[in-house]
Protein backbone atom coordinates (compact mmCIF):
# COMPACT_ATOMS: atom_id res chain seq x y z
CA UNK A 1 0.00 0.00 0.00
CA UNK A 2 1.12 3.52 -0.59
CA UNK A 3 0.63 6.58 0.98
CA UNK A 4 -1.97 7.67 -1.20
CA UNK A 5 -3.93 4.44 -0.75
CA UNK A 6 -6.59 4.44 2.05
CA UNK A 7 -7.16 0.91 3.85
CA UNK A 8 -9.87 -1.35 2.89
CA UNK A 9 -11.50 -2.19 6.32
CA UNK A 10 -14.63 -4.05 4.92
CA UNK A 11 -16.25 -5.89 2.40
CA UNK A 12 -17.93 -2.96 1.35
CA UNK A 13 -15.06 -1.23 0.55
CA UNK A 14 -13.22 -4.65 -0.93
CA UNK A 15 -15.92 -4.69 -3.19
CA UNK A 16 -15.60 -1.00 -4.49
CA UNK A 17 -11.84 -1.38 -4.99
CA UNK A 18 -12.69 -4.48 -7.05
CA UNK A 19 -15.19 -3.42 -8.83
CA UNK A 20 -13.27 0.44 -9.92
CA UNK A 21 -9.81 -2.06 -10.28
CA UNK A 22 -12.19 -3.94 -13.29
CA UNK A 23 -13.47 -1.05 -14.92
CA UNK A 24 -9.98 0.35 -15.04
CA UNK A 25 -8.59 -2.77 -16.81
CA UNK A 26 -11.80 -3.27 -19.19
CA UNK A 27 -11.65 0.41 -20.44
CA UNK A 28 -8.06 0.25 -21.07
CA UNK A 29 -8.27 -2.97 -23.33
CA UNK A 30 -7.77 -5.52 -20.87
CA UNK A 31 -9.16 -8.81 -21.04
CA UNK A 32 -10.09 -9.12 -17.26
CA UNK A 33 -12.24 -12.65 -17.79
CA UNK A 34 -10.35 -15.54 -16.25
CA UNK A 35 -8.01 -16.95 -13.53
CA UNK A 36 -5.49 -14.95 -11.75
CA UNK A 37 -3.21 -15.87 -9.10
CA UNK A 38 -2.27 -13.65 -6.56
CA UNK A 39 0.89 -14.81 -5.04
CA UNK A 40 1.81 -12.87 -1.87
CA UNK A 41 5.43 -14.00 -0.24
CA UNK A 42 5.56 -16.24 2.97
CA UNK A 43 4.57 -13.75 4.84
CA UNK A 44 0.75 -13.18 3.66
CA UNK A 45 -1.84 -16.00 2.18
CA UNK A 46 -1.99 -16.55 -1.99
CA UNK A 47 -5.65 -16.30 -3.45
CA UNK A 48 -6.85 -17.69 -6.63
CA UNK A 49 -8.95 -15.16 -8.30
CA UNK A 50 -11.65 -16.12 -10.96
CA UNK A 51 -13.13 -13.39 -12.96
CA UNK A 52 -16.71 -14.14 -14.85
CA UNK A 53 -19.06 -11.68 -16.81
CA UNK A 54 -22.60 -12.19 -15.89
CA UNK A 55 -25.73 -11.21 -17.33
CA UNK A 56 -26.74 -8.06 -16.56
CA UNK A 57 -30.63 -7.63 -15.57
CA UNK A 58 -33.03 -5.06 -15.12
CA UNK A 59 -31.80 -3.58 -11.42
CA UNK A 60 -27.90 -3.34 -12.19
CA UNK A 61 -26.19 -0.32 -11.46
Amino acid sequence: MTSEETPVTSKAELNDELKALLLRAYENGIDVEGGFECRNGVEHPDWDVIVTEVEKNDHSE
